[in-house]
């Protein structure tokens, strides 16, 4: 029978290589500071998933706003483009009577 583990497939897929490798080390230590090591590298692994989801939260939000500066532009040309044309037409209109 195996050991249960101590995190979840999703939370140790997150995490770096060597967190990983410290975190095996870690659970393989005997002694009275074992505990307090593995609060400190659970602190740790914790903070690394958390930055992780705030840069794909920036990282997002970059998408977004890249897209929607598209749509900005795309409408301000359309708009410079209807506003030369009614010019035009004015001026047409302007010199046709």
């Amino acid at each position: 029978m195996s050991a249960p583990k101590r995190f979840h497939e999703t939370e140790t897929e997150s995490l770096p290589v060597e967190m990983l490798e410290l975190g095996r080390l870690i659970t393989e230590m005997h002694g009275p500071e074992k505990e307090e090591i593995l609060f400190a590298y659970g602190r740790v692994s914790d903070s690394i998933q958390r930055r992780r989801r705030i840069l794909n939260l920036v990282q997002e939000a970059l998408s977004q706003l890249r897209l929607d500066v598209k749509y900005l532009m795309f409408d301000l040309e359309t708009t410079r483009r209807e506003r030369d044309q009614l010019q035009a037409q004015l001026e047409e209109e302007d010199t046709g009577f």
